[in-house]
């Protein structure tokens, strides 16, 4: 592991001012002052997410073009990238690398935020994230009813697809290389190779 990757982690923010951890709300989140640094809520513990790297950056722009051809530009909804918060539950507010909100859920999008499950996440994770996202954020994202979430690995170059039944995940696959993408929330996607997000 790298310096930077062994820096670049998700802290609990335990320092800031506040409710004290397991008691934060979006409520304390909007009124938290602005430090340069980007937090997210998950069951009402805060934690602060450091600068991402320049792989993780290129990652997510490209899925985020991707899908915005793909969902916004043909009409079926709107495409965002971080940071835009999402607020699942009073105390689960996050900011996903990604999101997509079909046309049916556009009554939860609004001027500062989604409230509600998105139709669609991505998380682009690192070693130093991939536990957060697996865990913390992956059981956010099912108890809220995010019918499908990618998370892309940026170091080995991979995307895999979960798609939620009887709330859990179940991966559709991993997808590398050559192989394309499939979604099962965005039937229309046509097939890209993952190595183009990683290019």
């Amino acid at each position: 592991m790298t310096l930077v990757e062994r820096f670049s982690v998700v802290t609990p923010a335990d320092w800031v001012s506040g409710p004290g951890q397991g008691h934060w709300t979006y409520n304390h989140y909007v009124a938290l002052q602005d430090d340069g640094h980007r937090y997210e809520i998950v069951d009402g513990v805060l934690y602060m997410l450091l600068s991402p790297s320049e792989p993780h950056q290129s990652a997510v722009a490209w899925l985020c073009h991707y899908l915005m051809f793909h969902v916004q530009v043909v009409g079926l909804g709107r495409t965002y990238i971080a940071p835009f918060d999402v607020e699942l539950a009073a105390d689960v507010v996050v900011q996903p690398d990604v999101i997509a909100v079909l046309n049916a859920q556009r009554e939860k999008i609004t001027p500062s935020r989604i409230v509600g499950a998105p139709d669609l996440v991505v998380e682009v994770s690192s070693p130093a994230t991939i536990g957060y996202d697996r865990r913390q954020k992956q059981d956010a994202y099912a108890r809220a009813g995010v019918s499908e979430y990618w998370i892309a690995d940026a170091a080995a170059k991979t995307v895999e697809v979960l798609f939620l039944e009887e709330n859990v995940y179940q991966s559709r696959g991993v997808f590398t290389g050559r192989d394309s993408l499939v979604s099962w929330v965005v039937p229309t996607i046509i097939a890209v190779p993952i190595e183009k997000f990683f290019a």
